[in-house]
């Protein structure tokens, strides 16, 4: 396949190295130190003590591009607009968009058997330039479980993991979605086709929307948050509000906020990824985290006072560092 790759961060470089190893021919959009490391040195992604270097044709604007077969947009929620707009001409009638983000979707609504159906969330799409620039009809959703890191430009460090959930936003199975399943897994990914990718997306988004601002917010890794009693409950009240919020959406959890703290507990010292955005002064993905809850919550009756507090509090402790 002709791949694209849209942001060369951790988890899109780790895709595109492990892509291009694979036999596709890999293009990324770029900028800045990153950009002019890739083109000056190729990706280097770290595996243990081994290092791949994959030559990708790395550009700063689409125009300087080929249409793919397939988009990976691997931005931070806070440039998928911009990423989005900027897309938009490479996407032609057979690529498809694979969305390897974050947090609550643009498309998070799109199947129409579920209530809410055709909804648009404001936190994540106010002005509708996302859903007008990739066609819902292009997109494939994808959940990654996998722990990256960025150890300089252009050098991207895999340090365990290689799950991807991949599914149609509309629901059910489909011939492309086989085809993306066996490239992923001749790739070295472990791919799983979800034929409803919501839930899989929901799920994900239950527990990081508390680890990651909690982590932000006091400069904890998740065994200290987890540690801590009072910080522990506090965390488990906003999910057991997520939990109200997917009954009505008809996305059950069937977990107790007790029992998915016992899997994060498994991952030892983790810094989550908005704590490591945070540190770096980087813009933190809370809209797509925590906002984006509030407005579902909103919409379906569900009170969400915890969630709230979570928000504002992140809110106001990224405001005040200039990342929000």
């Amino acid at each position: 396949m002709k791949v694209c790759i849209v942001g060369a961060g951790a988890i899109g470089g780790w895709m595109g190295a492990k892509l291009a190893r694979g036999g596709h021919s890999v293009s990324v959009l770029a900028r800045g130190a990153a950009l002019s490391a890739i083109r000056n040195n190729g990706l280097q992604l770290i595996e243990g003590d081994s290092t791949y270097i994959a030559k990708f044709t790395a550009a700063a604007s689409a125009g300087e591009l080929e249409t793919p077969d397939l988009l990976i947009i691997a931005v931070k929620a806070p440039g998928l607009r911009d990423a989005a707009v900027s897309v938009a001409p490479l996407i032609g009638p057979n690529t498809t968009v694979l969305t390897a983000m974050n947090g609550v979707p643009w498309w998070f609504f799109d199947r129409l058997d579920r209530p809410l159906a055709g909804a648009q969330l404001t936190t994540i799409d106010a002005t509708g330039e996302i859903a007008k620039s990739i066609p819902s009809r292009s997109v494939v959703g994808c959940v990654v479980h996998a722990a990256c890191s960025v150890d300089a430009p252009g050098a991207i460090r895999h340090k365990m993991g290689a799950r991807l959930i991949v599914g149609e936003p509309g629901g059910g199975l489909s011939p492309r979605l086989q085809a993306l399943h066996e490239a992923l897994a001749a790739a070295g990914f472990e791919p799983e086709s979800s034929d409803d990718i919501q839930r899989d997306v929901w799920f994900k988004l239950w527990g990081n929307m508390t680890m990651n601002p909690v982590s932000a917010i006091t400069g904890a890794t998740t065994d200290k948050i987890l540690d801590d009693a009072q910080t522990r409950e506090f965390c488990s009240a906003v999910m057991r509000e997520a939990q109200s919020i997917g009954n009505r959406i008809g996305i059950p959890i069937a977990q107790t906020p007790d029992e998915r703290h016992a899997v994060t507990r498994k991952l030892g010292a983790m810094k989550t990824s908005m704590l490591q955005d945070v540190e770096a002064g980087k813009g933190i993905e809370l809209d797509a985290l925590v906002a984006a809850v509030c407005e579902i919550g909103q919409k379906v009756g569900v009170s969400t006072p915890y969630t709230d507090a979570l928000l504002g509090l992140t809110r106001l402790m990224a405001r005040g560092r200039g990342l929000y």
